[in-house]
């Protein structure tokens, strides 16, 4: 059996205002389910992966809903346990034209957040991982959120087990409660192997500023990061300018030790949907990764998938390596 990649975090529940609406314009709203590694696992086992996610759902419709959609996705949810507590929740308002979008969270003692460290038995979830994925969301959500985050961390550490880390970074998250977001970011990051971050992430777990601009404060930025965190072995990140809400120009760059590469710039309009754009860029370069690929084509392959979740409702990327070849290869007509 192959090994699975093992993502612990947070499932929740997307509330969206139909038809690009504000918040409560009308009625109703249309349903995703997702969050930040479930989201990387879904788009990681539509590219063939074997995915595991280890979280907590209450033990009611909802809580068994979003399980559901996620297994549905052939993701194995074997280790999502099912407690007291409430489902956590986002409200999405969908920007247009010039208006930005705008995200209400609804997660405050969700079952997954009142989870403790020691509700989770590392050295049975992680026994055949191949790789243990998490993010920084899941830190923020509170110091027993963040106690768990650590101990996944350090058991994989332990075991010998490549960590992926998202810094992702959620102020509001964190201005929740007494927190310290640079001192547990760092000890995370001290344990991973691959980071997703760019200089703003890395100049706000190390303190510093870079001074250069564009690709040379990025490189400067993560050759910073290679020198304070000896484990830390691959950086990848995208450069997002908007222009208008329907309207992105992203780019994506990979940077290791010895060699960085830096995709050019893509215009990317008629956005349908841009949430876990930022997911499926790490599914894409992960991807690549344990194809043995060098950093050019890790950069390519996340951001042709991250290009491509701009065009898909919902949270996670849902294609396969035919839909990347195409993006790559600049095919658009219709495939028969």
């Amino acid at each position: 059996m192959a090994k699975p990649i093992v993502f612990f975090g947070e499932l929740l529940i997307r509330l969206t205002a139909p038809g690009r609406e504000l918040l409560m314009q009308s009625h109703g709203f249309d349903v995703h389910v997702g969050g930040a590694e479930a989201n990387v696992a879904v788009g990681l086992a539509h590219l063939g992966h074997d995915t595991a996610m280890v979280s907590a759902v209450p033990d009611n419709a909802l809580g068994r809903g979003a399980v559901s959609a996620i297994r549905a996705h052939n993701v194995d949810c074997s280790n999502v346990q099912a407690r007291d507590g409430r489902m956590g929740l986002y409200f999405l308002a969908q920007g247009a034209g010039l208006r930005a979008s705008e995200i209400v969270y609804d997660r405050l003692g969700s079952s997954f957040a009142h989870m403790n460290a020691a509700d989770f038995d590392w050295d049975v979830l992680l026994r055949d991982a191949k790789m243990l994925h998490l993010s920084g969301i899941t830190p923020a959500l509170g110091p027993q959120s963040a106690e768990a985050a650590l101990a996944a961390a350090k058991a994989a550490a332990r075991m010998g087990i490549p960590i992926s880390f998202d810094g992702n970074y959620r102020a509001m998250l964190w201005e929740r409660w007494d927190s310290n977001p640079r001192a547990i970011l760092s000890e995370l990051i001290g344990h991973a192997d691959i980071l997703f971050g760019n200089h703003r992430d890395i100049s706000l777990v190390l303190g510093q500023d870079f001074s250069g601009d564009g690709a040379d404060r990025r490189r400067e930025a993560a050759l910073a990061a290679f020198g304070a965190f000896p484990a830390l072995k691959l950086i990848a990140s995208t450069a997002r300018h908007l222009v208008s809400a329907d309207h992105h120009q992203l780019s994506a760059r990979v940077d290791m030790r010895d060699s960085f590469a830096q995709t050019a710039d893509v215009d990317v309009t008629g956005i349908i949907d841009r949430i876990g754009a930022g997911d499926a860029f790490a599914a894409g370069v992960l991807h690549a990764h344990f194809a043995g690929a060098n950093a050019d084509i890790m950069a390519q392959t996340g951001l042709a998938l991250t290009c491509l979740k701009h065009s898909l409702p919902g949270d996670a990327s849902l294609f396969s390596q035919a839909d990347i070849d195409a993006f790559v290869d600049g095919n658009l007509d219709v495939r028969r």
